[in-house]
């Protein structure tokens, strides 16, 4: 009697429909096996095959370039209007730390009663200050008022971390590295995009223009991007996030961030300061997009590769860092571009590794407050690595300042000892011990 064959049948992840057929006793050999569709798409299309991860990623792109706008935007409008850029840097300055102290609470509330219940109130209130501010340069308010403004833009939800805990709840463990590299290669899209957006309505249309356009941005982006709830975690509740704080768990991990963030605001004011010193100062924000286009592309090959331990990255980014300080020996600009380039590509692996390793030691139900963490890590970091930077610049010059990003990279590299278990934690989903 001939055989049938199931209707249904089920070949690794994909779920395969056949039409009866009869199998005569004398048939020949079985016809080959075609792969699977799942099993021949790249690591990124199976990712956005999952319903629900196109919009919310549109909405975390536009609510995400707005990150790169703020600051350049503040410090044009104050300058060009009050004409201070003292004040407009202790304003910008201001925001950065009423970020750092207001940030980790609004990720805590996230963690706690849900996305987009806290963070669509959290982006309005974001957005109001941004106005305010505008009206108080436009008006010729008295200076605190300026200060207060930006103050409360630091309710603006950390977007990355958001889309982050949203892909760690939709995707299997073996498919965070992927995850995580997509969102690395989108903050540095966003970095390389939003200054430059910014420059060119600051300039361009009216002074204003950048902070109105980030607003507007922030807003419909995060609108976007919580109205796709099938996606969104389900809050944790206030039992279990009402535990002890994550920074203990996260304390190693934060001083290497912040390390982190001091090869990148060292890096930053040194070359602009040594292209300026070469008379090329015009040339400082391309030659800067040439490292963050670096860790882009980084970002999304490291994606289809293989997760490194962190130690490999950190040792590759201490390596990589020396390259810039040597090119700035030559004086030569073509050798200082290519070393950013090269320097960059060293930084996406060592931010998507780090990021994974958060994700393993946070506790339960706090992940948006560990990310939202090592992000504030990061911006201090910055805000250290700029003031000792031009600190160097000013009394060591230029070529010797080069040296801080590298010092930095190799502080990274040994404030802990990164164990080559991080390839177990993303692989199998045992938790990080350490």
């Amino acid at each position: 009697m001939p055989q049938r064959t199931p209707l249904m049948a089920v070949t690794g992840s994909t779920l395969v429909l056949a039409a009866p057929t009869s199998t005569p006793a004398s048939a020949s050999a079985p016809a080959p096996v075609r792969p699977s569709p799942a099993r021949t798409r790249g690591p990124y299309a199976r990712l956005f095959a999952l319903p629900g991860t196109r919009g919310f990623t549109a909405g975390n792109l536009l609510a995400r370039l707005p990150m790169g706008m703020f600051g350049i935007s503040a410090v044009m409008m104050i300058a060009g209007q009050r004409g201070s850029y003292a004040l407009a840097g202790a304003v910008t300055a201001t925001g950065l730390a009423a970020t750092a102290v207001v940030a980790p609470w609004t990720a805590r509330l996230v963690d706690r009663h849900g996305q987009a219940r806290i963070a669509v109130p959290a982006t309005v209130i974001a957005a109001l200050g941004s106005l305010c501010l505008v009206v108080c340069v436009r008006t010729g308010a008295p200076a605190w008022t300026l200060f207060a403004s930006y103050a409360a833009t630091a309710t603006t939800p950390n977007i990355g971390g958001l889309s982050r805990a949203r892909w760690t709840h939709l995707l299997p463990r073996e498919a965070h590295h992927t995850a995580m590299s997509f969102e690395q290669a989108a903050d540095e899209l966003c970095y390389l995009l939003g200054p430059v957006l910014a420059a060119l309505l600051c300039t361009s249309v009216f002074p204003e223009a950048g902070t109105l356009t980030g607003a507007a941005l922030l807003l419909t982006g995060m609108l976007v991007f919580t109205a796709h709830r099938a996606t969104e975690p389900p809050p944790a509740g206030r039992r279990s996030v009402g535990g002890p704080s994550p920074v203990r768990a996260l304390f190693p991990l934060l001083a290497l961030f912040l390390a982190t963030g001091v090869v990148f605001g060292s890096m930053e004011v040194t070359s602009v300061a040594h292209l300026a010193g070469l008379g090329l100062g015009a040339a400082s924000g391309p030659v800067l997009a040439l490292q963050a286009a670096g860790s882009c592309a980084a970002g999304l090959l490291y994606g289809t590769l293989r997760p490194r331990s962190l130690r490999a990255c950190l040792a590759a980014l201490a390596g990589a860092m020396t390259l810039p300080w040597a090119a700035a020996a030559t004086g030569s600009l073509p050798l200082l571009a290519g070393a950013l380039l090269l320097a960059g590509t060293a930084t996406a692996p060592v931010m998507v590794t780090a990021m994974s390793r958060v994700q393993a030691v946070t506790p339960e139900g706090r992940l948006n407050e560990g990310m939202t963490l090592a992000v504030t890590a990061i911006l201090a970091g910055i805000a250290a690595g700029s003031a000792t930077a031009g600190l160097a610049v000013d009394h060591l010059g230029t070529t010797t300042a080069y040296a801080l990003p590298a010092m930095a990279a190799l502080f990274a590299l040994f404030v802990r000892r990164p164990s080559d278990r991080t390839r177990v934690v993303l692989t199998t989903g045992a938790r990080d011990p350490q």
